[in-house]
This record gives structure tokens, sequence and C-alpha cells, in this order.
């Protein structure tokens, strides 16, 4: 004798509680029901990828891949047939949900050396060209992504945006110290921007030994050589700021190395193009779904595993999808 399959109750209509059927599948293998009574349809409860906009989510994940690897607005544009300002509400969505992922996620983490740099960048014009008049001045001119790189495992613990002034230096600190952990001491090695003493001494004053490191670099300037060509470097000096920290130790060329990889995969910061931010919005939410991609999608050379993986965060490489799925 066969056994008989356990009957499935299947939800009732929204509209009048009648009883449904089932009505097929749509395309993309959600099951639709009908209602026997008033005769509407529907699909089963689901949740869409992208909230309430109705781009076609492997279009949407192609347009924010591109992003991730380099590709400007209007190239992604061309590629995937989507217009601008989708592929820009878009960008605003991940970025959203990117920086939600990262504060919820990158907590409490215990690190070794922390290396911390800013990254120059602009928004909608050069800072010489600010009208101070307009009350969103501050969101145009110059602006400066700080870092804070995790010298060990490649993780980005913590990132702010704004201008280089010791209020966003504070809150940035107040992000790293929201990122790791009390429980253990660790080393801390910036550059010679002066509001990091009074931040870190400020923020991180019971967890961090701060070290200062201070490049020289020649200006003269070699026959044939352009503008845009590096500088020689002469030499490195090596400062205890607080603390004890190893001084062999002390370094900031990993965040800066880092620095050249924001440049090579984010768009708007390469320079002498035209692909730079007009709004600091999008350029904020570029940022955040760069360094989550980094942080949990993409395999770093030297680790052949995620700095999320090699942190301890997560145990697996994410996909573009779990990871605006996720947040």
């Amino acid at each position: 004798m066969i056994a008989q399959q356990p009957h499935t109750r299947l939800p009732g209509c929204h509209s009048c509680g009648g009883p449904s059927v089932r009505y097929g599948k749509q395309r993309n293998g959600l099951r639709r029901f009908r209602c026997s009574a008033c005769g509407k349809t529907r699909t089963e409860a689901h949740r869409r990828l992208f909230g309430a906009m109705t781009v076609d989510e492997q279009k949407g994940l192609l347009a924010l891949q591109l992003l991730v690897e380099g590709n400007s607005i209007r190239s992604t544009e061309r590629i995937c047939g989507i217009d601008r300002n989708t592929i820009m509400r878009l960008l605003v969505l991940a970025g959203e949900r990117c920086e939600r992922l990262m504060t919820a996620r990158i907590t409490n983490v215990p690190v070794a050396h922390l290396e911390l740099d800013e990254v120059w960048s602009y928004v909608g014009c050069h800072q010489r060209f600010v009208n101070y008049d307009d009350e969103q001045s501050h969101l145009r001119g110059d602006q400066y992504t700080f870092i804070a790189l995790e010298e060990r495992t490649k993780m980005v613990m913590a990132w702010h945006l704004g201008k280089r002034n010791l209020e966003n230096t504070e809150q940035f600190i107040a992000k790293v110290r929201h990122a790791t952990s009390a429980d253990r001491l660790f080393d801390v090695s910036t550059d010679a921007f002066a509001p990091y003493e009074r931040a870190i001494d400020g923020g991180l004053f019971d967890r961090a030994n701060h070290s200062q490191i201070v490049k020289l670099f020649s200006h003269h300037v070699e026959h044939g050589r352009e503008r845009y060509s590096p500088a020689r470097f002469v030499s490195v000096a090596k400062d205890a700021v607080t603390g004890m920290p190893d001084l062999d130790r002390a370094s900031t060329s990993h965040v800066e190395r880092k620095n050249g990889s924001l440049r090579q995969w984010c768009k708007r910061l390469t320079r002498l193009t035209y692909a730079y931010s007009k709004k600091w919005e999008h350029l904020h939410a570029a940022l955040a779904l760069h360094f989550a991609y980094y942080n949990f999608c993409r395999v770093h050379r030297s680790l052949r595993v995620t700095p999320g993986m090699e942190c301890g965060v997560t145990d697996h490489i994410w996909t573009l999808r779990e990871l605006l799925g996720s947040a």
C-alpha cells in the first residue's frame, strides 16, 4: 500500500480569506496561488533583492559587479542596458546595506596591528572652487577616506568619509573602537597627521599603543619626469606617541597599498578622469560597497582567502547576492 502524503494547507486569500489552489509558477520559480472564491491570484511570500525596485535582479547584480570591478557609471549603463539613474539608485541601496552589514559584523574583533591612512578625492569640484555660501559646501570639494587596515589579515576594520580635520578623525577613531576588541592590547601606526594623536589618545587610550611614521621624499623634479610621477624616497622616521608600540613592526605600507587598490577598483577615485563623484552620497555608497565586497567577497591574493575569513568574521567566500541579502 502506498502511503499518502500529508496534506499541506495552502495559504488563504488575502482579500476574502477564501481557500486557495496552486496556479502555476512565475519565470523566477516562485509559486502562484489563485483564490477559489474571488479568483484573485498572488505569488508566495518572498523578499525582493532590491526592495521596491523593479529592475531585473540578474542585470542589477551585473551592474553592481561591474562597479566594484572599476567600471564607471556610463560604461556600466552601456554594458547592462540599464539607465544610469537606476544604476545610481542601485548603488545607494547597496551602499546602505553594506554599511549596515559592516557595522553589525565587524565588532569586538581582536586585532594585533592597525595601520591608519587617508585617501584624497573630491566631490563636484576642487576645493578652491567651492562656494562657501552654500549650505552643502561641506559635502563638496576635497573629501578624504579614512581607512583602518589590520596588517596581518588585510581586513578593513573601519572607514570614514569626510573632511581631513579633527572632527572627522574623532568620528573615524570611534568607528575603530566599535570594531576592535578591548580584551587585547594592539598597536596603531599612522602618518604625521596631527589630529590622530588627540583622537587616538581620547578614543583608544585603554587598548592601543600609537606609533607615528614620517616618510621623507625628495622634491627635486628629475629631467623628463611627469608631474604625477612619484617622488624619490629618502628616509623614514618612527616615533612612539603613546604607550609602548613595537617600532620595528610599525608601518603604513600595507594601508598605502590598499589605497592603490581602492583607486584601481573604485572608478570614482581614479585620477585624471571624468568619473569623479558629483554627489557626496554616491561616493559614500560606492565606498561602502567596495569595502564590504573587499572584506567578504574578494579573495586576497597573498592570503588565498577573503580578509573576513582570515580575520575569523566569516567562514566562507560570499557572493554579491549574499552580501546584499544579508543586511
